[in-house]
Order: structure tokens, then sequence, then C-alpha cells
């Protein structure tokens, strides 16, 4: 999966933000905009979100309001702090100055932060006007946005119709499953009562990433529904196991879609 050199600063617990060939501007006669590259690419040690690091942006887009970039990594403090309001100022100005680059950015952060489903699909339908044919990955690398649009169509509640925009792009020959990808078409299956099609996609999920206390679970519940009875507390009590090794889904900054809890693997042991 490739992850856009832009985003890779917001991986990080430090900023190492993204170095621009300030060169472009130069030989493109915009002066201003060198001067204020070169002042950003010499400052990008400073710790994300510190003050320091917020006057650099300020100072750059003094001298160059159509640096881009510096809005973006302006934004990006405040979605970590959970300040939506002011991350949408910033990362809109970004946005509104290079559609392209930073509209599927947004689209996925509407998604993963703020459950902005509509939002998201709103971002993600016109990045694929803008980019037909691939429109790329999520910030964090997990997902393909394809897949991510399929995400919020079931948050919205249309199901079938995330179904099939996953399992079309599960049929893309060049394209390499993700780590949940599976896991994501499995639950939809359960929830659409498609018991033979989500053990299916759960035991292609198992040849992606096995050791995910997630399979287990669900593999419990398809297990159950299919009559295999003497494979459901199996499933579940290796739900478990690998639940207390913390080797389930989990985000520093938000609940993953799907994500299994110990109540929910307790309760079902309960009821078996």
């Amino acid at each position: 999966m490739k992850i856009n050199a832009f985003f890779i600063a917001w991986l990080l617990p430090i900023a190492a933000c993204a170095q621009p060939n300030c060169n472009l501007y130069k030989w493109s006669g915009d002066s201003a905009c060198y001067r204020a590259c070169q002042y950003y690419s010499e400052r990008l040690d400073y710790a994300q979100g510190s003050r320091e690091s917020q006057m650099v942006f300020d100072s750059v887009i003094a001298v160059c309001p159509a640096f881009d970039v510096a809005y973006m990594e302006k934004a990006v403090p405040y979605l970590k702090r959970g300040d939506f309001a002011n991350w949408r100022v910033w990362i809109d100005k970004a946005v509104a100055l290079n559609t392209r680059e930073h509209l599927g950015y947004r689209g996925w952060c509407r998604y993963q932060f703020l459950r902005d489903y509509a939002g998201a699909l709103e971002d993600l339908e016109k990045l694929a006007v803008l980019k037909p044919g691939n429109i790329g990955y999520s910030v964090n690398g997990d997902y393909h946005l394809n897949i991510a649009k399929g995400l919020c169509y079931k948050g919205l509640g249309q199901k079938e119709k995330a179904l099939n925009i996953i399992r079309t792009q599960l049929a893309d020959s060049t394209y390499s499953p993700g780590l949940y990808d599976y896991l994501h078409l499995s639950v939809l299956h359960i929830e659409l009562q498609q018991w033979p099609a989500a053990l299916q996609a759960l035991e292609k999920q198992m040849t992606i990433y096995r050791n995910l206390a997630e399979n287990e679970y669900y593999l419990a519940q398809v297990h159950k529904q299919l009559g295999n009875t003497d494979l459901v507390r199996p499933h579940l009590q290796r739900a478990q196991e690998l639940y207390e090794a913390g080797r389930h889904r989990s985000d520093p900054y938000d609940h993953p879609m799907d994500r299994i809890y110990t109540s929910d693997i307790a309760k079902a042991l309960a009821d078996w």
C-alpha cells in the first residue's frame, strides 16, 4: 500500500512534516513562496501541535497564502485533540488550494473521527472524479478509500450497497486486500444473515490476518447459525485468549468499525 508522503507525519508523535520541493516555486518564478518553503523546510523539527510549530505554519502562510501543505499540517493537531471545528477551518483551506491532494485525507477523517458518513462520501465521490481509476488509500494505510466508501454506506444503513462496493474492490485483480477488508465483508454478510458467504469471507480473512480476536468471535457467530455447535465455544475461547493478548482491533484515536470488546465475548460465552 502507498501512503502519500505529505501524510506520513500524521502517523508520528513528533512532527516530521513532509519535505516539499521548494525548487518548484523557484522555477515558476514565485520568490515569495520559495522563501516561505525554505523557511518551512528549515523548521520541521518542532513537536507537532507545539506553539512553535503552529507559528511556523502561520509565518509560512503569511508569506505564501497558497502554500497548501502548511494549512494541512496546521490542521492535524486540532484533529488529534478533538477540536474538529478548528480542524475543519484549516483542512478546508488546504482542500480549496489543492483539492486533488487533500480531499481523500479530509474524507477519510470525516469517516474515521466524525462518523460523518454522508460528508465522507461526498468527498470521496468527488475524489473519484479527480482521480479516476484509483482514489488511493486512507492516511493510516489500512484501507483503500473505495473500501472506506463501502463502510460509509454501511454506516448509513445501506448494507447491500456497501457489500457491492467492497466486493467490487476485492474483485479487482490489481488490488491486494487490506488487513481488515474481508473482516468487514464477513460482518456485512452476517448482518444480512448470509451465513455461508460470511464463513467464506472469514476464511479468506484468516489467510491475511490470522491471529485476530474479531476473526474468532465472528467465526463463532457464523458456526452457531450454521449448526456447527461443536465449533462455537472453541472459537469464543480463542477470541478471549487473543483479546487478552492485545490481538484485537484498536486505534489510538477512535473505535474501529466492527471491533469487539471483552463484554461481547463474555456475553457470547455466557449465552452458549
